[in-house]
């Protein structure tokens, strides 16, 4: 059993400015499943990509390149469609959600102008709860991919094996959900969760046999009915012929129709101490390898037996959610956030406590190794009215410590992030 994998779950959470892709990038694209399936047996050069986290990357697969749900369809798709010169992307880092997912989206996605998009995020997001907040940003990923990059969208529905082994479908409000959604935008959906059970009561299988290592990802097997699941949604829309369509309005409000992921080092000056850095070419996982989704990172460090205190970064901001990204490390620092001057406080990951800190090392020290750093910081502001909010690092004198930030996540209202005016 893998723990540190297994411990993700209490992480996962969760674009640059809205560009949009050029008319001459759409013009090559449509939402339609038949017109992929076409342009696709006359030979034409496709872009498909696995958006999602660590079930889409393929953890546990003996390799997964190969043995990966995300590599089990490649190979699919290239043998059912020998002609066609496919180009497949991995958009995947474990541990993350469909919030992370929303600034994620231009960079990982939209850039590689998609003619399929495979997307993951509702185990990470929790399938049994149906919270208002990332069922909007999940909403949001299947609206933009099929408005701006005009790409059919397969939706698949994973479960870790604790889902399975309840021994029913009901209850599973985020997997009820994000049916709902495939109604109301015509995609494919490949309910995994549906076919393991299936394959477990009928004696098929086991649940030993699909998650032999832990409860999260499963091995070999288990990718097996993952791709199944995700290839039987993919030719049911071939054959139905069925175009993707975004509704008028959003069924889950539109937080997320209107964000911005502005890098840091494009607000200068920067604070006192702090410094462009780019992202360690080392990692706990190829998944979590940050060079890989950050362009570059402000730094604040300290050496062991400095005290003197970091200079705070300070910006103002629109939007009615707010989030950080960057790169967590074992020497990376707690910190403090303040919005509007009031000291943010949350929750521990099992509920118990109330924290007045973020740690941004946590997840490293978890895995022993470099990862991401992916914090909501706050939820729930008024889009109506500027926001200030002020990151403080924490550091001491015992060790090397520092700080790793790429950029300042937020959406709703305006969604925008510059430094504070000068008086």
């Amino acid at each position: 059993m893998n723990p540190y994998r297994l411990a993700l779950l209490v992480f996962s959470m969760l674009a640059s400015p809205l560009l949009g892709l050029s008319d001459a990038a759409n013009a090559a694209h449509t939402s339609s499943f038949a017109d992929f399936d076409r342009r696709a047996k006359s030979g034409e050069r496709l872009s498909v990509v696995f958006f999602g986290a660590s079930l889409t990357w393929g953890a546990n697969a003996s390799d997964p390149q190969l043995t990966s749900f995300r590599g089990l369809l490649a190979q699919r798709l290239e043998a059912a469609y020998p002609k066609a010169r496919f180009h497949f992307w991995d958009a995947a880092i474990g541990g993350t959600g469909s919030q992370l997912g929303v600034f994620r989206l231009e960079r990982d996605v939209l850039q590689r102008h998609p003619d399929l998009v495979f997307l993951d995020f509702t185990a990470n997001d929790g399938i049994s709860e149906a919270t208002p907040e990332t069922l909007a940003s999940y909403e949001s990923l299947v609206r933009r991919i099929i408005v701006e990059a005009h790409a059919p969208v397969v939706q698949v529905v994973f479960p870790f094996m604790w889902d399975v082994q309840r021994g029913k479908l009901d209850g599973l409000k985020r997997r009820d959900a994000h049916h709902k959604i495939a109604g109301a935008y015509h995609t494919a959906i490949g309910d995994a969760v549906q076919l393991c059970l299936q394959r477990v009561q009928s004696g098929a299988t086991t649940l030993q046999k699909l998650w032999p290592f832990d409860g999260v990802h499963p091995g070999d097997a288990g990718y097996e009915v993952f791709a199944d699941a995700g290839w039987q949604a993919f030719e049911e829309a071939v054959k139905a012929k069925q175009v993707c369509a975004a509704p008028p309005r959003s069924l889950y409000g539109e937080t997320y129709g209107k964000n911005a992921r502005v890098r840091i080092s494009s607000l200068s000056p920067l604070p006192d101490g702090w410094h462009i850095g780019v992202p360690n070419p080392v990692s706990a996982y190829f998944d979590m390898l940050m060079s890989r989704w950050l362009n570059d990172e402000v730094i604040v460090s300290r050496k062991k037996g400095q005290t003197n205190s970091a200079v705070p970064l300070k910006v103002e901001f629109s939007g009615s959610m707010v989030m950080l990204f960057g790169e967590s490390t074992t020497k990376s620092v707690k910190y403090r956030a303040f919005i509007d001057g009031k000291l943010v406080e949350h929750k521990s990951g099992d509920g118990k406590q109330t924290l007045k800190e973020f740690d941004g090392g946590s997840l490293a020290n978890l895995v022993k190794g470099n990862c991401h750093h992916a914090q909501v910081i706050a939820e729930g502001l008024d889009p109506a009215h500027e926001h200030t909010l002020e990151i403080q690092p924490l550091f001491t004198s015992e060790a090397e410590q520092e700080l790793r930030l790429e950029s300042i996540c937020v959406a709703g209202g305006a969604a925008h992030v510059r430094l504070p005016a000068t008086k």
